[in-house]
């Protein structure tokens, strides 16, 4: 019986947008993955320099952004689990209940994964994942080869993928003063935010 494969996109989601779905979907297809677990953190385990939406606002937002992909699921599990949210926590989770038939994916970017031997307990955590390191053209791929370890690079698979420049932050910004997100987040996830006052946005 053939290994099911499941993708992990964790992240604040603040607010999720078409950048994160463009990822999520050309890594399913690229890497042939059954679907593509999206994993809005519950509380971020390092201080932003921002307030952080409430979970179950960018949990919403999230799971309105992902309802119409058949191959995308939105899951709580850090949301509903108390403290903050460690990668580690979530693969040990999602691991006791799929057992040894699935596995997993965690895609992200690859600066993020230049940071890894400053996450909790990295070599645990690839032990139960591989981890997708997602570029643009032209990265330059030998910094992950200079700063980690043999033993990473090897359960790290990099993933070209055609920029989208589109960022939470910016988007965040300019709800805030009051200019168009149209195109940067899909439309019922702008609904959302103007609904919901967030950002500082206004109705």
């Amino acid at each position: 019986m053939q290994m099911r494969s499941i993708g992990i996109m964790g992240g604040t989601f603040d607010p999720i947008h078409y950048g994160h779905l463009l990822v999520a979907e050309e890594a399913r297809w690229r890497l042939r993955l059954e679907r593509v677990l999206f994993i809005p953190v519950g509380q971020p385990a390092h201080k932003k320099n921002y307030d952080v939406s409430p979970a179950e606002r960018r949990h919403a937002m999230a799971l309105l952004a992902t309802n119409s992909n058949p191959h995308f699921e939105c899951s709580r599990i850090e949301v509903d689990r108390p403290g903050p949210s460690y990668s580690v926590d979530t693969l040990e989770e999602l691991r006791s209940i799929h057992g040894d038939k699935v596995e997993f994916d965690f895609i992200t970017g690859a600066d993020e994964i230049l940071d890894i031997l400053t996450w909790r307990h990295p070599d645990r955590l690839l032990s139960m994942c591989r981890l997708i390191a997602v570029t643009r053209p032209g990265y330059d791929l030998g910094d992950l080869a200079k700063r980690l370890p043999a033993g990473f690079l090897e359960r790290i698979e990099t993933l070209e993928l055609p920029g989208v420049n589109i960022s939470s932050t910016e988007i965040r910004s300019r709800v805030r003063k009051g200019l168009p997100i149209a195109y940067m987040v899909p439309e019922c996830v702008e609904r959302y935010i103007r609904k919901h006052e967030l950002y500082g946005g206004q109705c």
